[in-house]
């Protein structure tokens, strides 16, 4: 039997997990509660259905979106009623603006527990506002034959409003009266529990596997772009679902224009060079010298995903309003600058598959000199970059990301929080072969969940590795109480300098008799006591050659945490001064 007919609310949630299940639903994750008992029970018993019980919501909302940021499937959390799922909240947004596929069912009051200062109870229909891609509050359960079709349904739109047309959050609001224990009341035979199943139960489906049909004339766009002699193509912000094509289709298209790949640090690119030999990682520090930043003007820009992080390069390509192509397969406004753009509503593995006759026939660019160009300085200043990193004894924090880019082991997954972590790992993130994926949470660019986030990412991926500032840690420290659920191992490499070091790059940094209490907001916590309280494993980091030993041999299990401590005003002075001298080097 795949129904659970002790009672009405066990069948109800039975049906609606067993939909999931045949759906394609691999992982749920639960948070304790009163009011969501039967749907804990039903997820609970579901023989396929890997189900993770997590004691803090806002926790447990942000491991859900890393499992589901890395599987790229849906994921689905569950909650009680009252405030419990107000904290998925900043995981909604994120998911929404990262397009991360959650499902979510709050468990909720029947209607005439409401308005009426039950305990728990609290208004959460359409809890979310505009955020979900789709919600709904169910009806209350009922063992009527259209009630059930009608849930069935439901459970499958669901499904597919959290991935197509692209993905984001579907909320389930799902009300039950008691009992919400398994009490058996219902006395069916076994005769009409087989006529109930056979009607309402999915049988041999096809799991649907969304696709758009795309169209448009990408022979005609790209003969526009054969014109220009001197374009760029930006691989930004972006996690696609395979890195291999994804880097191989962005190489050919480089190859066939001749034009210099600007590769954010946050899409895989960088570390699938061998695909691509027109990769520019220095980007942000070329156009930190105004000969540069004249001279290597481009008359077109093909931007793939996000604009990448590098304030840089969004002011000089701001102050040149250039001709740009976005292209994205979302529905997103993706224009930050507000540039002369005309997006392209197609992946780029798609776009140069519809342009794959196309691509075979046409010969290469034979004038150079604009990407020799671009080839000629990031190489130069990648070799002085080299040098003065070899030559730095001290630890300081952007050293970190040009180690781990050196060292940290092939295909181990890597979440960059944001802050510093991620601007550090833009500026100093070696191209290099290892084909490791980066994730990271840049959707609404906060430092909330980005210990719980990095867990879901090793939960899936059974290995990972998190690099991290010291606030955006402690912001989640709730997360450490998962470490006896998780199936994997996480190392995090904690960059502890005693507070926000991105303030330290902003003009508020100069007023002094506010800047330490209010923006740095130092928290003078002992990381190694706070290890021992969660069950941690902990290890200082005092030279580089501890860190390179350390990432070259990372624990198959658990959590462990290798903090490595830094001067916040150094390394801010130190960004300032070297990037500029490298610039005119």
């Amino acid at each position: 039997m795949s129904l659970d007919f002790r009672n009405i609310n066990t069948v109800w949630s039975s049906l609606i997990v067993d939909t999931f299940a045949k759906l394609g639903l691999e992982n749920a994750v639960i948070c304790p509660g009163s009011r969501s008992t039967p749907l804990t029970i039903a997820f609970a018993q579901h023989p396929t259905i890997k189900t993770i019980p997590v004691l803090d919501e806002r926790s447990a909302s942000f491991f859900a979106l890393g499992i589901a940021k890395s599987s790229r499937k849906p994921t689905v959390l569950v909650c009680t009623s009252g405030t419990a799922g107000a904290n998925f909240f900043p995981a909604v947004i994120e998911a929404k603006y990262s397009h991360i596929p959650l499902i979510i069912l709050t468990g909720d009051r029947p209607p005439e527990l409401r308005e009426c200062h039950a305990g728990q109870t609290i208004n959460q229909v359409n809890l979310y506002g505009n955020y979900p891609r789709w919600q709904t509050e169910l009806s209350l359960p009922s063992m009527d034959l259209e009630r059930l079709f009608y849930l069935r349904q439901n459970i499958i739109h669901g499904w597919e409003k959290t991935i197509y047309p692209m993905r984001g959050v579907v909320h389930f609001n799902v009300p039950f009266r008691e009992p919400l224990a398994p009490i058996k009341q219902l006395n069916y035979t076994e005769a009409e529990k087989e006529v109930i199943e056979h009607k309402v139960l999915l049988k041999n489906i096809n799991r649907p596997s969304f696709t758009i049909n795309y169209s448009g004339d990408y022979e005609a766009i790209f003969s526009q772009w054969q014109k220009y002699q001197k374009g760029i193509i930006i691989a930004g912000v972006d996690c696609p679902d395979n890195s291999v094509l994804y880097t191989s289709a962005i190489a050919l298209l480089s190859q066939k224009l001749n034009f210099p790949v600007l590769s954010e640090a946050l899409s895989p690119i960088r570390n699938y060079s061998h695909h691509n030999k027109n990769l520019i990682s220095t980007y942000d520090t070329i156009l930190r010298n105004q000969e540069y930043r004249d001279i290597l003007k481009p008359e077109i820009v093909i931007l793939i995903g996000e604009y990448p992080t590098s304030k840089e390069l969004r002011k000089w390509l701001t102050e040149n309003k250039t001709l740009t192509y976005i292209i994205t397969p979302t529905d997103d406004n993706l224009d930050a600058i507000h540039s002369n753009s005309q997006p392209i509503r197609i992946s780029i593995i798609a776009l140069v598959k519809n342009l794959e006759q196309t691509l075979t026939n046409v010969e290469d660019k034979i004038n150079q000199n604009y990407l020799s160009q671009w080839l000629k300085i990031d190489q130069k200043i990648k070799q002085n970059l080299t040098t003065i990193m070899n030559n730095h004894e001290e630890l300081f924090e952007g050293k970190i990301s040009w180690l781990l880019s050196k060292n940290l082991p092939p295909q181990i997954p890597i979440f960059i929080a944001n802050s510093m972590s991620v601007r550090h790992a833009e500026y100093f993130w070696q191209t290099n072969q290892a084909e490791r994926d980066v994730y990271f949470s840049r959707g609404a660019n906060g430092i909330d969940g980005t210990l719980s986030t990095a867990l879901g990412i090793a939960q899936e991926k059974k290995q990972a590795v998190l690099l991290t500032g010291d606030l955006a840690l402690l912001h989640d420290t709730n997360g450490f109480l998962m470490s006896k659920n998780l199936s994997g191992s996480l190392t995090i490499i904690l960059v502890n300098n005693d507070g926000g070091g991105i303030f330290e790059m902003l003009p508020i940094a100069e007023f002094e008799n506010i800047f330490e209490e209010y923006f740095a907001t130092p928290q003078q916590i002992n990381f190694e006591n706070l290890s021992k309280t969660y069950g941690v494993k902990y290890k200082l980091i005092e030279n580089w050659t501890q860190l390179i030993n350390s990432i070259q041999n990372l624990p198959s299990q658990g959590i462990t945490l290798l903090e490595i401590k830094t001067n916040r005003k150094y390394d801010s002075w130190w960004l300032n001064n070297n990037l500029s001298q490298l610039s005119q080097s």
